[in-house]
């Protein structure tokens, strides 16, 4: 997908920047859960 179809999609639909947001945040969110979980190189303090 070009970056204008999706500038043109988003300003067809603005809630579209708020979902893609929370998308983000989530997945970003589940990454940092996975890596501290599994051990890997994640930091467990004093």
């Amino acid at each position: 997908m070009s970056d204008n179809v999706l500038t043109a999609k988003v300003a067809e639909h603005p809630k579209l920047i708020g979902a893609l947001f929370t998308l983000v945040l989530l997945s970003s969110q589940a990454g940092m859960a996975m890596a501290a979980t599994s051990g890997c190189g994640a930091y467990h303090g004093p």
